[in-house]
């Protein structure tokens, strides 16, 4: 197989050159950062014209549609005519800048030098250079020049580059260089030894950019000679190539699935979507800088609103808070006072109590006579009427004391509303005070989720001042009802103790008419116990006979009952139940009954005696009351209504 050169092109004559950009002096970042958007392109601005720009950050720009006008190099008479727009001016007015397609709105950057490469370079590496892939289409006759018949054309990548050349566009001498780029100092594509460069890039896009002649077809030498790049087949680089399965193409050497065209295509679009973005970044960082000066400025003016009206209501808050101090000052005067009058009131109480408790315990003793004995006599008159005044005067006390209660748990509950309210008032008064005392450089801020919805139990201003002045009206009531309430506390102390004072005088007097006739009663009641006595003596005895009998029945109970569970133990058909199993059960059942009756007779022996000892229990309290009759006419009511309370103690001094 014979060996062939690698396929290539040689040093591209469209290279440029980026030696510049590395000399640069200054800060990097301050050099290529973009600038500001052009303001020009915000102005007059309608719904038909979208491409330049947005006029506020409020509306989105159309980055589908590029920001510039694209340079339109379609002009040249080389082209092909497009059908479905008219043609533009001559080339003069669009010559083609490599700065204006990479990056359109980076001024900043420096533009990119292109080498001019000399005719005499161009033709001493053009024997080795291949002709830049076009695109054929197999479905397209192509008519070219064919070289004469004396010359015979060379084969594949041994082909002259002269045979198949690219007539030259006559807008080529039209196009000129920027006028910016610098010259270079170094070319390093002078070929070593000869001291040639190629044929300059003037007029022409980049390598790396799409070419004129991308559009235009060429003759394809089709040759039958097994030899070349195209040895195994052709590539149709068409539309339809991709879905027709001619591509790509397999050989033995390699796979081809691109061409040069399409790769250059591909080039451009990239490109022209980085300076898409570019602008999309310029006009999102303007936008962003304008709603960050208003939001600072509209942050800024609300937070002084803010803290103007925590201020006023913090004053009003204030206010509100001294007047309940004031009121909350007087309850607790108020409450001062009637605490005292309840403790006098208190203290006539207990003293009424001994006149109370003398005359009740008269009238307990001699009310435990037996009812022939019940005698309506003087004594029991005075002490009748003393005592429904002591009770007719404890139940006006009682009464009166409820009402101070009542009185005192209103002033209470109005003194504690008010300092819930005071409370409350002082707590928000507090979190005013910090809310007016915090700026931007406060460190307690925090974030708090939720703070912004408003709660179920707000309340409204109108509500919140309603609320405390209703407070301080019902406060001042229940302190003029306590006031009256003191005054009428103090007549009727006044009042009770002159009255309990002379029902006093007429009670002393008959208490010595009813003592002699009380021992002779006595003496027979004693008799009549030692009676009852002997009897209950006889019925322990009986009970205590009883409860032995009935304990001796639990043995022949445990014998009957062991055999029947013994013979319950029988294996199979030996359980039977035979005559002696139901003499046993006999037997139980006597043996219950018997054990039933005694229990009976014991039962009825036990109430015989509870009966007794109740008839003791009689005789006994009617002995006791008779003696506590003696005593209390004889002895204790005498000495005690000695110590009978005065006027001025009864009144609750």
């Amino acid at each position: 197989m014979a060996e062939y050169p690698a396929r290539t092109c040689g040093v591209c004559p469209y290279l440029a050159k980026y030696d510049n950009v590395a000399q640069q002096k200054g800060d990097y970042l301050q050099l290529n950062t973009v600038p500001e958007p052009d303001l020009l392109l915000q102005k007059r601005i309608t719904l038909e014209d979208h491409k330049l720009g947005v006029p506020s950050a409020t509306e989105h720009p159309n980055l589908k549609v590029p920001p510039f006008k694209a340079p339109d190099n379609d002009d040249c008479p080389c082209a092909p005519v497009k059908e479905e727009k008219p043609p533009d001016p001559p080339c003069e007015k669009g010559r083609y800048h490599l700065k204006d397609v990479i990056h359109p709105k980076a001024n900043e950057l420096p533009p990119i030098c292109i080498q001019r490469l000399d005719e005499a370079s161009r033709k001493h590496t053009g024997a080795n250079v291949e002709p830049i892939p076009t695109s054929v289409s197999a479905h397209v006759p192509v008519s070219a020049a064919t070289p004469p018949a004396e010359a015979k054309p060379l084969k594949s990548i041994l082909k002259n580059k002269s045979e198949s050349k690219i007539a030259p566009c006559p807008c080529e001498e039209k196009m000129e260089m920027p006028p910016d780029c610098p010259p270079s100092h170094t070319d390093p594509y002078i070929k070593p030894g000869t001291g040639m460069r190629p044929e300059p890039n003037e007029g022409k896009p980049p390598c790396y950019m799409p070419q004129p002649e991308d559009t235009m077809t060429f003759k394809v030498d089709e040759d039958d000679n097994n030899l070349g790049a195209w040895a195994t087949g052709r590539a149709d680089w068409g539309p339809l190539a991709g879905l027709t399965g001619t591509r790509p193409v397999v050989d033995k050497y390699t796979i081809t699935r691109f061409s040069e065209g399409e790769w250059r295509q591909h080039n451009k679009e990239m490109l022209e979507l980085s300076g898409t973005e570019l602008h999309k970044a310029s006009l999102i960082e303007y936008n962003g800088r304008q709603c960050l000066e208003q939001t600072r400025a509209d942050t800024d003016k609300n937070q002084e609103d803010s803290t103007r009206r925590l201020k006023l209501r913090e004053q009003e808050v204030f206010r509100w808070k001294c007047e309940l101090e004031r009121a909350i000052d007087a309850a607790r005067e108020e409450i001062e006072f009637l605490e005292k009058e309840r403790r006098r009131l208190k203290h006539a109480m207990a003293v009424l109590m001994l006149p109370e408790s003398i005359a009740g315990e008269c009238l307990e003793r001699r009310a435990t006579r037996l009812d022939p004995e019940l005698v309506r006599d003087e004594v029991e008159e005075e002490l009748i009427k003393e005592m429904a005044l002591v009770a007719e005067i404890k139940i006006l006390f009682e009464k009166t004391l409820k009402d101070i209660e009542m009185q005192l748990l209103e002033d209470k509950t109005a003194k504690q509303r008010l300092e819930y309210d005071w409370s409350d008032k002082s707590q928000a008064h507090e979190i005013d005070v910090i809310n007016v005392a915090l700026n931007n450089r406060s460190n307690v801020m925090l974030f708090k989720p939720g703070a912004v919805r408003f709660p179920d139990h707000q309340s409204s201003p109108e509500h919140w001042e309603n609320f405390t002045r209703e407070t301080l009206q019902e406060s001042e009531a229940t302190r003029q009802r306590s006031v009256a309430l003191r005054g009428t506390l103090d007549a009727i102390l006044t009042n009770a103790s002159r009255d309990l004072r002379t029902q006093a005088d007429k009670v002393e007097a008959a208490l010595s008419k009813r003592i002699a006739c009380t021992d002779e009663i006595r003496i027979c009641l004693e008799n009549e116990l030692k009676k009852v006595l002997q009897r209950l003596a006889d019925v322990e005895e009986l009970l205590k006979s009883l409860r032995n009998a009935i304990r001796r029945m639990d043995i022949p109970m445990k014998k009957a009952q062991t055999r029947l569970d013994n013979r319950n133990d029988r294996p199979r058909v030996e359980n039977c139940r035979d005559i002696p199993q139901f003499g046993l059960v006999e037997e139980v059942k006597y043996i219950s009954e018997n054990v039933t009756a005694l229990m009976s007779q014991l039962s009825q022996a036990e109430e015989s005696q509870g009966r007794l000892i109740q008839a003791r229990t009689d005789l006994e309290r009617e002995i006791m009351v008779k003696r506590r009759t003696l005593e209390i006419d004889r002895d204790r009511i005498q000495m005690i209504r000695m110590h009978y309370p005065s006027a001025t103690a009864l009144s609750g001094y």
